[in-house]
């Protein structure tokens, strides 16, 4: 056995045992990244799942679908697994442009050449003037012809490139559209319902649901695109205030959720109230108007996933006590029953 095929066969007994103990599905992408991952030669990829370790994230499809996107699928393949018959289709189409301007060549060639041949007997035989102008008349006609079929071709190149253009800003909005929220730019609900999925018990997750604060008057009130802004504060909020340990999500419409790992009930108290105060400051401004919003406040709710809980009694309980903190008066942080 060559020394390369005895150090593949060694990373892939590494793999395979990674695979299981992480409860990853053994699917091609999985094998490919956490073969990288042992063969650590991808250095961005190493640390981030060894941070991931250390921090003990769960490795739920998504995220293997993510670390596989940024780290080992390149560019070709992701085209090619997302966008293959758009592709196809449109290199149809500019083949058979390809191939029509081809033969309008070589037809326009061969009708120049039987034009030249009759323009040397133009003296030799001494033809009428009505017989040049008419073999002048059929110069122009074929050339306009293969004037047209040039002008045809480059404008089916101009759209190919164009095509081209649009189906790479389609691949990459495919991609973060299934990860990110596009308003905010923080993960989404499919991301935070794979990730609960994936964890358990020892991890010590806890999650905080969040709940702007009449929200519908503020659309109401400044419009719906000043609605939006106030939601991008927000998120940015929730960025620059959250732990490490902590990992922010838009769960839809005007909720949040943060989902953090390894902490106690107390401490995901404590970074509720953290995020609730530091809402209150957040000032959002609206040039055209002069209008502006001030102290927006948010309910929040909190649980842990403790023993004999199901994951889905996680989202349920937070979700449950972020209505409590609307019933008493919003803009306060209830915590599960301990």
């Amino acid at each position: 056995m060559s020394d390369s095929l005895d150090q593949s066969f060694k990373t892939l007994k590494q793999t395979i045992p990674l695979l299981l103990k992480h409860k990853i599905p053994a699917i091609p992408t999985n094998y490919a990244l956490w073969y990288a991952y042992v063969e650590n030669q991808n250095n961005e990829l190493h640390e981030e799942i060894e941070r991931a370790l250390i921090e003990g994230r769960p490795f739920s499809d998504i995220y293997t679908q993510e670390l596989y996107r940024k780290h080992v699928a390149d560019k070709e393949e992701l085209s090619a697994w997302q966008l293959r018959q758009s592709v196809e289709a449109m290199l149809t189409e500019f083949s058979q442009t390809v191939l029509d301007t081809q033969n309008n060549t070589e037809g326009f060639k061969a009708s120049m050449d039987t034009c030249l041949d009759d323009l040397n007997k133009v003296e030799k035989e001494g033809w009428s003037m009505d017989e040049v102008m008419k073999l002048v008349r059929t110069m122009v006609k074929e050339t306009q012809l293969i004037r047209n079929s040039t002008l045809d071709f480059a404008t089916a190149l101009k759209t190919a490139e164009k095509e081209v253009s649009q189906l790479k800003r389609e691949l990459e909005k495919s991609q973060k559209d299934a990860f990110y929220d596009a308003l905010t730019g923080l993960y989404n609900r499919r991301y935070l319902d794979s990730e609960i999925q994936a964890i358990d018990e020892s991890q010590s997750p806890c999650l905080i649901m969040i709940d702007v604060d009449y929200f519908k008057e503020i659309n109401d009130k400044y419009g719906h695109q000043m609605g939006d802004r106030v939601l991008k504060a927000i998120a940015k909020r929730l960025q620059e205030k959250c732990k490490p340990n902590a990992t922010p999500f838009r769960f839809g419409g005007e909720e949040f959720a943060v989902l953090m790992r390894d902490t106690s009930l107390a401490e995901a108290i404590h970074q509720a109230e953290v995020i609730r105060r530091a809402l209150e400051k957040v000032t959002v401004y609206d040039r055209r108007t002069n209008r502006s919003i001030d102290g927006v406040t948010a309910s929040f709710g909190v649980a842990k996933l403790d023993h004999g809980m199901r994951r889905s009694d996680l989202l349920e309980t937070a979700d449950r006590r972020l209505y409590e903190a609307k019933r008493l008066g919003r803009n306060r942080v209830m915590p599960m029953q301990g």
